[in-house]
């Protein structure tokens, strides 16, 4: 299927900003099509079952429509729940489970075949269904797709995820949890309330400064009682069937182990972004290039939203101030119409 009549914007990613996008869209009376390779908020959707936000409900509200909780900080279910009823109720134009495979402008020719005061096709976008054409593209990817593998003998293993979901499929286990992040933390201190013994293995020197301040004393002092043991100054070398090697301060150190959950980070579909034109740094980070006053890329007309601007420094954007992405990119695009 070719669709002939161009959208005035395709945003390709339906989290909570990819959302507000399409709210402030069809505020401003613009034709647009979220297309989302997984369900609805699906980085949402694969967080850990019983994970608490850091920010309060009304910072995460998109679309001045008010988020109620019943707790100061709301959970993932609540989340869940309030952007399913926004993308309901506002009739939102999605397409789940259909996912963009590339975005590519269209050439000179194919742009000003159309008339004065219709909306031009720059871009043709190729999902894994459809190809559709568009005046102008927000990716609103994020970042929580691919994770920052260990490189380590036997990462491919089963017994391996870089997921957490929740502790039951644990218990009575010897678990291993790498990281020091909130997910790793709470991985952590999860699994072991169910009965997995558990070990942290942790490159730095300490549990991460960014963890929630309510959680961090928790597992500081299982840690300090004994009752989970971490191994700070250590990473993983290997990982085998029912053991796993460990390089510590003290030299190598094999542990019996049954699961191994590797929380070390996730980072943008790279790949993805320089195949669709967007310029990235040239250092570690891989900072994508936008202007900070209309998130427009080097790419004209293409836009990025949420935290896949932050490239790998994920901790820089969240959607509590990402969210604003949603009215500088539209605004910007109706100043130019």
């Amino acid at each position: 299927m070719n669709t002939n009549t161009p959208y005035d914007l395709i945003i390709v990613g339906g989290g909570p900003i990819g959302i507000a996008c399409a709210l402030e869209a069809k505020k401003a009376g613009l034709s647009y099509l979220i297309l989302e390779k997984g369900c609805l908020v699906n980085s949402l959707y694969n967080y850990p079952a019983n994970m608490t936000f850091f920010s309060t409900s009304e910072r995460i509200e998109i679309g001045g429509i008010p988020f109620v909780s019943n707790n100061v900080k709301p959970v993932r279910n609540e989340a869940l729940e309030y952007y399913r009823r926004v993308a309901v109720s506002n009739d939102v134009n999605i397409r789940l489970q259909e996912a963009v495979l590339r975005i590519q402008p269209l050439d000179a020719a194919a742009t000003s075949s159309f008339l004065p005061g219709s909306t031009a096709a720059r871009f043709e976008v190729v999902s894994s269904r459809h190809t559709y054409t568009a005046a102008n593209i927000i990716i609103a990817t994020g970042f929580y797709d691919l994770p920052v593998l260990l490189n380590v003998p036997g990462e491919d293993l089963p017994k391996v995820t870089h997921y957490y979901k929740e502790p039951h499929f644990y218990a009575m286990q010897k678990v291993i949890v790498v990281g020091a992040s909130n997910s790793s933390v709470d991985a952590a201190l999860e699994t072991w309330r169910k009965g997995a013994e558990v070990t942290m293995v942790i490159r730095g020197e300490a549990i991460g400064s960014r963890v929630k301040y309510w959680v961090k004393p928790d597992i500081e002092n299982r840690i300090k009682e004994g009752s989970i043991k971490a191994l700070f100054h250590s990473q993983i070398t290997a990982i085998r069937q029912q053991e796993v090697d460990i390089e510590t301060p003290d030299g190598i150190v094999t542990l019996p182990n049954d699961y191994v959950i590797a929380l070390t980070g996730y980072q943008p579909n790279f790949d993805f972004l320089r195949s669709s034109g967007i310029r990235l740094s040239d250092d570690s980070r891989l900072q994508p290039f936008y202007n900070p006053e209309t998130m427009e890329t080097n790419v004209p007309h293409l836009y990025l939203a949420g935290v896949v601007c932050g490239g790998m420094n994920t901790h820089i954007w969240f959607i509590e101030n990402s969210r604003i992405h949603a009215e500088m990119i539209i605004k910007n695009i109706m100043q130019r119409r």
